[in-house]
């Protein structure tokens, strides 16, 4: 069929899968080790499948290729198993014809597409056996026919496999190159993404960070659903809400902070409030109450529900709150007969008491010991009584201005030994009221715009020197009709700083 008379065995090899593309992918020192890695691999491999069939010695107790014996089956066998595991370890097709004369001829040859500059259809491996009677005197035997066959089918097995794709090792050193022209297969390994637990819910239109949920000036009309149960501050200022529930604040019972002012709250449930056992704050106020809101928490210290529409103030408002510090009742037409006696007793801890621009025509009875500063502005008190500031020895600051007060009795101001700042202003006082000089803190006291024309030597201060007595800051006697140049110089003797006297600027009305 060739030219050869002896018969010639044809094979065509196109190496287009692992060792071209491999090539093609990887840089040059690296090709070199993964290929002699596989030639490695191959040799052993040939030598160990072949071995039994053809009658060589197991290639674990031998070297890998044994030298041959005198006879010319062995050369030849060896002689093909060498020249196999160089072209394998090659990777390229080599004319064997030279190195083994009485075989048949192996002719490797390129692609047929690849040299004339464009790709091959199949891309893997074209193979075209031959097969040429030989001579009898050059013919194989029936056992070198199937060693050739083996061999045969080993090769084209290994030339027919895949690209090589390195998956594990070594893969740190294969790197890319630019222009390879193929495709790349992106590695995509399975990653189990664990679900993040879902978190608190927000009220909708409202922020929530830190514990914290603002609602304020959204024009809600009830209390918002889905409020985070671990919320600390609740401001629900500045809306139209009209009721509060019963079940309103039924989880939040970590809240320590509720804002509800500028609202239209006309009605709380009884047991609205019961929930909060942490409750510390509570701001009630610009709202339409017209009675304290009932089961405060016993928690609250602090109760802001000015400017609403309360007219009475019950003994049992406030039972059970002794940890109130502070209480803000102003701004409410309460009347001194709504207030029951004794109606602040329940509040053991409470320093801070205001009740300001009301209809109060009296100081209440019955006020706790705790506090320190009350506050009764503006509002139509008449009197200052002794008997009514009975037991407030601690307070250090009252507040009278802007009322009605004419008379200070006798003896009121030895109720309050701690005393230190009286605002007694805008009042229609004739006298400067008595006991100042026997009273030792008191430091400030404001008196202007009264009705106060006569001030002498003994109104301020003891009539010693060496009395143990504080000394003022501040006296304001202006806006009134006393003639301040008729003032003794004496008269502010236990005065710490001569600035601190306010005379002079009397308007008739």
């Amino acid at each position: 069929m060739g030219p050869d008379s002896s018969g010639v065995i044809s094979i065509r090899m196109l190496f287009r899968t692992a060792p071209l593309r491999l090539a093609q992918k990887r840089s040059l020192p690296t090709v070199l080790l993964a290929r002699n890695l596989i030639v490695l691999f191959f040799r052993w491999t040939v030598i160990a499948v072949t071995a039994p069939a053809i009658g060589l010695q197991s290639p674990f107790f031998v070297p890998l290729f044994p030298a041959p014996s005198s006879s010319p089956s062995a050369v030849t066998e060896h002689t093909c198993l060498v020249l196999a595991a160089r072209a394998l370890s090659a990777i390229i097709a080599r004319p064997l014809a030279a190195q083994c004369r009485r075989l048949p001829v192996i002719q490797p040859i390129a692609p047929t597409g690849y040299l004339e500059g464009r790709p091959s259809d199949l891309g893997a491996l074209q193979l075209s056996l031959s097969l040429s009677h030989a001579s009898k005197e050059h013919r194989l035997p029936d056992s070198g026919t199937m060693r050739s066959a083996c061999l045969s089918l080993l090769l084209v097995t290994a030339c027919w496999s895949l690209p090589f794709r390195q998956s594990g090792f070594l893969d740190f050193m294969m790197e890319d190159e630019a222009g390879s022209g193929l495709p790349e297969v992106p590695f995509e390994p399975r990653v189990d993404i664990p679900t993040m637990p879902e978190g608190p819910k927000c009220p909708f239109r409202c922020q929530c960070h830190l514990r914290v949920v603002q609602c304020s000036d959204l024009g809600l009309k009830s209390v918002p659903d889905e409020i985070p149960a671990d919320s600390t501050l609740l401001d629900l200022q500045n809306n139209k809400i009209t009721e509060i529930k019963e079940n309103d604040f039924k989880t939040l019972k970590g809240l320590q902070t509720l804002i509800l002012v500028n609202n239209q709250i006309t009605t709380i449930h009884p047991k609205a409030f019961i929930p909060l056992g942490k409750l510390q704050r509570l701001y009630l106020s610009k709202n339409h109450l017209k009675e304290m809101p009932a089961n405060m928490p016993k928690s609250l210290q602090e109760l802001r529900i000015h400017e609403n529409e309360i007219t009475k103030i019950k003994k049992a408002s406030f039972e059970g709150m002794a940890q109130v510090i502070v209480m803000e009742l102003g701004s409410n037409p309460l009347k001194s007969a709504g207030v029951e006696a004794g109606a602040f007793g329940a509040l053991k801890k409470v320093s801070y008491i205001r009740i300001a621009d009301t209809n109060l025509t009296e100081i209440p009875k019955g006020l706790p010991p705790s506090l320190s500063e009350l506050h009764l502005d503006s509002n139509k008190i008449t009197k200052v009584q002794a008997d009514n500031l009975k037991g407030l020895k601690n307070l250090a600051k009252l507040g009278l201005s802007y009322n009605e007060i004419s008379q200070v009795e006798n003896g009121s101001l030895a109720m309050v030994p701690h005393l230190r700042e009286l605002h007694l202003d805008n009042n229609a006082l004739t006298t400067v009221p008595a006991g100042l000089p026997d009273h030792k803190y008191i430091q400030v006291i404001y008196l202007h715009s009264n009705k106060i024309g006569v001030v002498g030597t003994q109104d301020f201060c003891p009539p010693g020197y060496n009395t143990k007595k504080a000394m003022y800051s501040g006296i304001s006697l202006f806006s009134n009709p006393v003639p301040y140049w008729e003032v003794q110089p004496i008269t502010f003797r236990c005065v710490f700083d001569r600035s601190a006297i306010q005379l002079g600027n009397y308007r008739k009305k």
